[in-house]
């Protein structure tokens, strides 16, 4: 079967696709064949060598598939071979077939395509994880999506107008009229204006409820200083640490230290509250993980929750698909196909 290779950290041309032999799955373990594969800026970080959590290189990064199943192994009770499954795999999602642990797999719903299906696990995950387990997102809530535009924007963009919330959403200016037709309340241009001040005019000085910050850096305390009273402020991700294809020490250094350490006086002074959320550390937590995607799933059928796609690449093209997203030209999430 075929593998995307990282090689060694560069650009995303060293990309290599190398011939292996096929897993197989192991007592309480299934082995999918995979039909589509989501692309997620923590591949770009670690295949610049810039994400710690990474398999030492040589490796195969891909955090969630699509596909159908095609082996069981020994236990296996709760799926079948031949069904149509999603799959959370962390790493080795890059490749013709993947094994993993039968609690990481869900049934998809009928309607739901394999292009949909893999842009399933981590955006939306993430995004109710930060929204609806942790923020407690309500009707009349006002939300700061960072990327509203990405794969866990407009996830986040979906949950919160399912549950009443009004969305002010960053992207660059040639996305906005989509965003607004797709029901983000304010828009704003983060290459041209300034994020914070804007925050502060649309909502009266007051700030928002919630703030979802994946750009790291200045930018989670200017997102901390948009918070309204009782607001909370998610940071999950740091894509300011990798402004280029290649990496650079001292931009991503720079993007280090320059994120802001919030002390418990001050949190208490002020009334909010600072998340840090990373999927990729919440593997133990299997039960949790299953209940919430069983949510989203849910959601899904019930026509709230439907996953934007951009693009698809061919596997010889992920090069091409990771440049595609480190320029920003993405509108939803980049899928790999087999």
């Amino acid at each position: 079967m075929r593998e995307i290779v990282i090689p060694k950290g560069g650009a995303p041309e060293v990309l290599t696709i190398r011939e292996v032999a096929e897993p197989t799955p192991g007592p309480g373990e299934v082995r999918v064949r995979v039909r589509t594969a989501g692309v997620n800026f923590a591949d770009i970080m670690a295949r610049m060598g810039l994400y710690p959590d990474a398999p030492p290189m040589p490796c195969v990064v891909g955090y969630e598939v699509a596909g159908d199943v095609d082996a069981l192994g020994e236990g296996v009770t709760d799926v079948q071979v031949g069904e149509r499954v999603l799959a959370l795999t962390r790493f080795g999602g890059y490749s013709d077939a993947v094994v993993v642990p039968s609690e990481q797999v869900a049934a998809m719903p009928d309607t739901l395509s394999y292009e949909k299906g893999a842009a399933i696990p981590v955006n939306y995950l993430t995004a109710w994880l930060m929204l609806v387990r942790l923020g407690n997102v309500r009707a009349g809530d006002r939300v700061l999506v960072q990327a509203a535009a990405g794969g866990v924007g407009q996830a986040a963009l979906q949950i919160c107008l399912a549950r009443g919330a009004e969305v002010i959403g960053t992207a660059s200016a040639g996305k906005h009229e989509r965003l607004r037709s797709l029901g983000v309340a304010h828009c704003i241009d983060y290459r041209n204006d300034d994020f914070e001040a804007a925050v502060a005019q649309i909502t009266g000085g007051r700030g928002v409820d919630i703030a979802l910050d994946a750009v790291g850096g200045k930018s989670l305390r200017k997102s901390y200083r948009s918070l309204a009273p009782m607001g909370r402020l998610f940071a999950f991700g740091a894509s300011s640490l990798a402004p280029n294809t290649r990496r650079k020490l001292i931009p991503a250094l720079r993007g280090l230290l320059s994120m802001p350490r919030f002390g418990a006086v001050e949190l208490m002074n002020d009334n909010r509250g600072v998340f840090g959320v990373n999927l990729g550390h919440l593997w133990e937590e299997r039960s949790a993980l299953r209940a919430m995607l069983g949510d989203v799933l849910a959601g899904v059928s019930a026509g709230e929750l439907d996953p934007v796609v951009d693009r698809t690449f061919p596997f010889t093209d992920a090069a091409a698909a990771h440049r595609y997203i480190q320029e920003r030209k993405n509108f939803g999430k980049i899928i790999l196909t087999a």
